[in-house]
């Protein structure tokens, strides 16, 4: 009986929502969770599941062992799939209104100084067939803030240099223009027109814009390891991953006082609570400055 409604949710998630495979899959998985915990009862439909039956599922799921992140994010799953329900008139009513998601803990990411970043990108060694390719990759990084799979999913026909824009294909296939800075436009024109053209690009691969050896796009897993070394090579301890670049895009844009919408905007974040937590770091700025510099929080000798 549940197979057909979670044939109807893919379908929703996919072409009403547009969400990547991923997403798609990770949703399902929850649902898939929920039916197997319903197993043991006599429900056969969505529209017999109570508030009651979904706090004892949520209790077997923290009794499983999963963290209180995965437990929000199966959470949410719920509530997406109980949207769709409602909208198709299976069930008449939510019972995930009062469903109560774990209090998770807010860690603010790691960030790093602009100097930091220099830093980084000046251990590649421009020399190596790669170097030219690696140098504008981490400039477009940091540039334009992307996530990683951006980066190794970013078109020439995307780039509108001349103009100073990059169009990016963001989560659920949703576009933004963003801006790109001076340096990256740069690294980008040098890498395009004097190095890639050397390669052996496979087919389908004509309109990538960042290639291996082998004419392919990147992996994530190969940007990350590239960055990682480099971060070693500058002697730098904190956690670094391709995210950590994002972070310090954002980081810097607010401490410099940029509106939070243009951020959110620059970022491809659906909603604006995601972007606040960048206030956070902003806060802690403000405080580490008035520390060092305000004679009331400097102690006294």
């Amino acid at each position: 009986m549940w197979d057909a409604y979670k044939k109807g949710y893919k379908a929703w998630l996919q072409l009403e929502k547009s969400l990547a495979d991923n997403s798609v899959e990770a949703y399902l998985h929850d649902i898939d969770m929920l039916t197997t915990f319903l197993l043991s009862t006599a429900i056969k439909s969505p529209d017999k599941v109570t508030l009651k039956e979904l706090e004892q599922f949520v209790k077997w799921v923290a009794e499983l062992g999963m963290t209180a992140s995965s437990q929000a994010r199966i959470i949410s799953g719920l509530r997406s799939f109980y949207k769709y329900c409602l909208l198709e008139q299976i069930t008449s009513t939510d019972p995930t209104v009062l469903l109560e998601a774990p209090k998770l803990k807010r860690t603010l990411p790691d960030t790093l100084s602009f100097e930091e970043i220099e830093n980084i990108i000046n251990q590649i060694d421009l020399s190596k067939a790669e170097g030219g390719r690696n140098k504008a990759m981490l400039e477009t990084l940091y540039s334009c803030g992307l996530r990683v799979s951006e980066l190794v999913n970013l078109k020439i026909s995307c780039l509108y240099l001349d103009v100073g824009f990059v169009r990016v294909i963001g989560k659920g296939d949703k576009e933004r223009l963003v801006p790109i800075g001076s340096d990256a436009i740069k690294y980008i024109k040098i890498y395009k027109d004097e190095l890639r053209v050397h390669i052996a690009i496979k087919k389908d691969q004509e309109d990538i814009l960042f290639l291996n050896r082998r004419g392919s796009k990147l992996t994530r897993v190969m940007v990350f390891l590239i960055l990682k070394e480099l971060a070693k090579k500058a002697g730098i301890t904190k956690s670094i991953s391709p995210h950590t670049f994002r972070h310090s895009f954002a980081t810097h844009l607010v401490e410099g006082g940029a509106d939070l919408r243009a951020v959110q905007e620059m970022l491809g974040h659906e909603s604006i609570t995601t972007t606040e937590i960048y206030t956070h770091l902003d806060r802690e700025y403000l405080r580490n400055t008035l520390q060092q510099f305000h004679p009331a929080f400097i102690p006294k000798k």
